[in-house]
């Protein structure tokens, strides 16, 4: 009851002080007296207040009229899926890109599918989808491929691959908010923040000259592909390392990154986590490359497998990324985690939906 009345304060007190809600004084004065029900109460008035409405601009900034009731989806991003699937909307989606197939089981029988970089856009306008989610990753160059879609009327929302955690949380809103399930939506981003707030506060703990230099790899070079990609500061993955209390051996550099092998055997990681599931012997392959037994990593046996689709589809599924790789890098620290996100979001989905 404490943890949760805690729990409940924190949320609210956030998004009061953010919205400017004039019932903080009341709230404080709440919690001063422990009366948690009465604070309940207060909380869920703030919530209702702050939940989104419907958007008018999608998350690139483009103007769009979305259907006051959406009644069929078309997603073309695994992780608008997933967050689609976990709002209980999997029943509304028509459509979705080759990607999003993982999810095939909770989709209706033979949902269609697209590549999202040369999607069939007469086919996608065949469903009459009311909203049709994209990604980032399908303007890689600058070009949409949906134009004609959005051309012909088709409510078509951008959401550009987000480089923060902050992103990742305006963006589940904001699906939410297109969708009919903003409340919902909110319980999963408050969650998230509060959640990755709990690990960060044994982050912190964590000696300066015990913080460890971690290598997070997407792919085993080889002859054909001889460089490692990785990621620098400003992407959402550097900052989960960050919150952990781990140094990110490319956190000098930028955004996503791909670093010769002379440039990894110079940083000498401490840890590497190999992101790639299409490698299932990714650890083994690394420990056995020549000139990588000095590499602190390698020497100490600290290779380990992480879960792709947990860490490399942004959206609430970091938290359980996020945790696998604190466990990974600092198995004192967290092995005795209990914190969990899922208790989280339902006490917040709970109290906003009901």
């Amino acid at each position: 009851m404490k943890r949760l009345l805690s729990l409940v304060l924190a949320v609210t007190v956030v998004l009061s002080v953010a919205t400017g809600c004039s019932k903080v004084g009341k709230m404080k004065e709440y919690a001063e007296e422990s009366e948690y029900e009465s604070m309940v109460s207060v909380g869920k008035e703030i919530y209702d207040e702050v939940v989104p409405s419907i958007p008018v601009k999608d998350r690139a900034g483009n103007d769009i009229k979305v259907p006051e009731n959406v009644g069929k989806i078309v997603s073309m991003a695994p992780s608008t899926t997933q967050v689609l699937v976990d709002l209980g909307l999997g029943d509304k989606i028509v459509g979705i890109d080759t990607n999003s197939a993982t999810y095939a089981d909770k989709l209706p029988e033979n949902v269609a599918q697209f590549d999202m970089m040369a999607p069939d856009n007469e086919a996608i306008a065949a469903l009459s989808p009311d909203i049709v989610f994209t990604s980032g990753m399908s303007s890689v160059g600058g070009t949409s491929p949906f134009q004609s879609l959005v051309d012909s009327g088709v409510c078509v929302a951008d959401i550009p691959s987000p480089s923060s955690i902050e992103g990742i949380c305006d963006d589940i809103v904001f699906i939410g908010a297109c969708t009919g399930k903003g409340r919902e939506a909110l319980a999963y981003a408050k969650g998230l923040a509060i959640f990755l707030n709990g690990i960060a506060e044994i982050g912190k703990q964590v000696p300066a000259d015990q913080s460890r230099k971690v290598l997070v790899m997407m792919n085993v070079p080889s002859a054909e592909y001889p460089t490692v990609y990785t990621f620098g500061k400003g992407t959402y993955m550097n900052e989960m390392l960050e919150i952990i209390g781990a140094k990110n051996a490319f956190g000098d550099k930028e955004g996503w990154l791909s670093v010769s092998v002379e440039e990894v055997l110079a940083a000498n990681p401490d840890v590497i986590l190999m992101d790639c599931n299409w490698m299932p012997d990714a650890a083994d392959q690394v420990k056995a490359l020549a000139g990588w037994e000095n590499v602190n990593a390698v020497k100490n046996g600290d290779v380990y497998a992480v879960d792709e689709d947990l860490c490399s589809r942004p959206n609430h599924h970091i938290s359980e990324a996020t945790l696998e790789w604190a466990r990974l890098i600092y198995a004192d620290q967290y092995s005795s985690y209990k914190q969990s996100f899922e208790d989280i979001k339902n006490d917040l989905w709970q109290q906003i939906v009901g």
